[in-house]
């Protein structure tokens, strides 16, 4: 069988886009083991299939480059507002639109050039603080600030759930950070039941934070959406920026604009097209 597939990103966060309105596919989650890999597939973070929904404009799986289904993705979910729009999928009048998610229905806001999408303004709902619904083993109301033991070091954190789970800890360098020896030992933490995605983050001021971030199931990516969106949560409930202001969030792919406010978080940043293909499968 031969599949056509989309390459996207979002600040470099790459997946590889598939159809499902004209593909069924069975096996996603080998699938995406398959294609993901850089050397000997397409390569990227994961595929996403853009699939029909019965209470929004499509429906966004998201699978990650070692098989396993994700909830969100904030870069990849501006990505799939360009797909439908591009591919025509919604009108072409239409540039606010509707993607249904494991973690809801999102509204999102497209800024269009010469017909084609370029950024994507996306309500991501409220953040969630309760260790509870995170995931999160922790006794207090919020694990805000908390030291957390690993691999014997003690670390300062805060958990955030953007749909997917969030461990943001504050850092006075993140460049010299070795990643991949320490981010396995966050995201396979005890504390976080369903793994967690881990964020290093530097405050420049009081509207600019520089992040690195490690994704469960993924390693080391170059961006985050939901990561960007809990980094800025954290710095506001650290006290290090304010609540209701742009937040600008540098990752290693590029730039993204957080606002966290008392109801919801709003993430612009762009989604761009990298190259169309097809594959067999």
């Amino acid at each position: 069988m031969k599949l056509k597939f989309t390459k996207m990103h979002g600040i470099s966060n790459d997946y590889i886009y598939i159809n499902a309105f004209e593909y069924d596919i069975t096996d996603p989650e080998a699938l995406s083991v398959k294609l993901s890999d850089r050397r000997t597939g397409i390569g990227g973070d994961g595929i996403i299939l853009v699939c029909p929904s019965e209470i929004a404009d499509a429906k966004m799986r998201i699978f990650n480059a070692d098989g396993s289904e994700a909830k969100m993705c904030g870069n990849g979910i501006r990505c799939v507002g360009k797909f439908v729009y591009d591919k025509g999928l919604v009108s072409p009048d239409r540039t606010t639109v509707t993607i249904d998610t494991l973690s809801g229905v999102k509204t999102l806001e497209l800024t269009v050039e010469n017909g084609k999408v370029k950024t994507a303004r996306v309500d991501m709902g409220a953040a969630i603080l309760d260790p509870a619904d995170i995931p999160a083993v922790y006794d207090g109301d919020r694990m805000v600030d908390a030291p957390l033991t690993v691999n014997g070091k003690e670390w300062k954190v805060t958990a955030v759930s953007m749909g997917n789970p969030h461990c943001v800890t504050f850092v006075d360098d993140v460049d010299g950070l070795e990643l991949e020896k320490i981010g396995p030992d966050f995201e396979n933490h005890s504390a976080f039941p369903d793994r967690v995605n881990t964020e290093f983050v530097k405050v420049i001021d009081d509207h600019t934070l520089q992040m690195r971030v490690w994704e469960r199931g993924s390693g080391e990516t170059w961006a985050c959406g939901t990561g960007a969106c809990a980094t800025a949560v954290a710095a506001v409930e650290n006290g290090f920026c304010k609540k209701g202001d742009d937040i600008t969030v540098r990752l290693r792919g590029g730039d993204l604009v957080i606002n966290y406010t008392d109801d919801t978080v709003i993430m612009t940043g762009p989604a761009t097209t990298v190259f169309e293909g097809e594959v067999e499968i």
